[in-house]
């Protein structure tokens, strides 16, 4: 059966409906050769349909217990070419998993052309389908969908209720994750470095995240516009002036720029994939970092008291930021990875030195 991606430009792109069904979402790209699996469990997905740039997808299968969270979150999956018959070991076959899944997908898709476009003109609005509607009609319901500006996602992934995990071997500090859309790799992360680790809805209260005792605080990676998040931002600050050890990561990271008076502002098309160079420019080592965002802090925003601690060689946007004389830390990229390299693991470690 034949399927559409189709942007808000009027760009048409057929191909081959791997999976049944029509979203309207954000457009991305995500230029990871590996990782497929992770990519579509990443909260920070939510309302985007996503572009590999990888052509093909599907090789390894898919394995248990290599999801991010506990659902596929992408609106779609668009790839080049798919490969059916696995070479791995994998428990399960990719086509199997989209479908249980219920994620419309497509495959023979001309990919670079559409990425070019991406790249061009910037993420656009999209849909995703297998119907055989006109493409014209299809285009203007598309301009009619909601931009990503101005969307507060997180509640649609944070958990429920607070849950508690366990160190692995001695307990060093206890720290509180606040779920804006936490990777699981994250957690994993922390309790392997001898963390027990509370995990908190997003709008927890600051007072109660306090009333815990903890040595730390870790916020999240997650989707969506930042500056929609009023609330979150102004318990942020609130954990800023009680002094208590911070360390942001994707949205965490802009959340805590914004509570610091700094602002954000939508990039072109976005960081996707598993190869951005990150530049320290304490010490001009570059880490190659993994990252999924499409917002970023302004660097010149921020108070003079902040200092930008790395940035993005690709182009110049702000990558970490730390504060004088305050224990604050923040990374726009994800150093837990998965999918991607681990050069920038090692901060989690530092982080717990500093709870320590």
């Amino acid at each position: 059966m034949t399927g559409r991606l189709i942007l808000e430009d009027g760009s048409v792109f057929r191909g081959e409906t791997l999976v049944e069904g029509s979203r309207f979402a954000e457009v991305v790209f995500n230029t990871s050769m590996t990782g497929y699996q992770e990519i579509l469990t990443d909260p920070s997905y939510r309302g985007q349909i996503v572009i590999m740039t990888q052509p093909h997808i599907g090789n390894y299968g898919t394995y248990d217990g290599a999801e991010e969270s506990h659902r596929v979150w992408v609106e779609g999956f668009v790839v080049r070419e798919f490969t059916a018959r696995r070479s791995g070991l994998g428990d399960g076959e990719l086509g199997a998993y989209l479908s249980t899944a219920g994620v419309p997908a497509l495959a023979g898709i001309d990919t670079r052309a559409a990425v070019r476009r991406l790249r061009d003109h910037g993420a656009m609005r999209g849909l995703i389908t297998s119907c055989d509607r006109p493409d014209a009609e299809l285009v203007e319901e598309v301009r009619r969908q909601p931009t990503m500006e101005g969307r507060a996602l997180v509640d649609e992934v944070t958990c429920e209720a607070p849950y508690e995990l366990e160190p692995e071997g001695e307990e060093k500090v206890r720290l509180a994750v606040y779920d804006f859309g936490v990777k699981r790799n994250i957690l994993r992360s922390l309790v392997r470095q001898g963390a027990r680790v509370v995990v908190l809805p997003a709008r927890t209260p600051a007072g109660e995240c306090l009333a815990l005792k903890v040595d730390g605080v870790v916020l999240s990676n997650g989707p969506g516009d930042p500056e929609p998040l009023h609330e979150i931002i102004g318990e942020v600050r609130e954990l800023i002036d009680s002094r208590v050890p911070l360390f942001g990561i994707c949205l965490g990271h802009q959340l805590l720029g914004l509570a610091l008076g700094g602002r954000t502002f939508k990039l072109k098309f976005g960081h996707h994939g598993g190869n951005q160079p990150v530049r320290d420019e304490e010490t001009g080592e570059v880490s190659i970092t993994s990252q999924n965002h499409g917002f970023a802090l302004a660097g010149d925003s921020l108070p003079d008291d902040c200092q930008v601690a790395a940035i993005n060689l690709n182009d110049g946007t702000v990558e970490a930021f730390k504060a004088t004389g305050r224990p604050i830390f923040s990374v726009q990229y994800h150093p837990e990875a998965a999918p991607g390299p681990h050069d920038a693991a090692r901060l989690f470690g530092e982080f717990l030195d500093v709870c320590g």
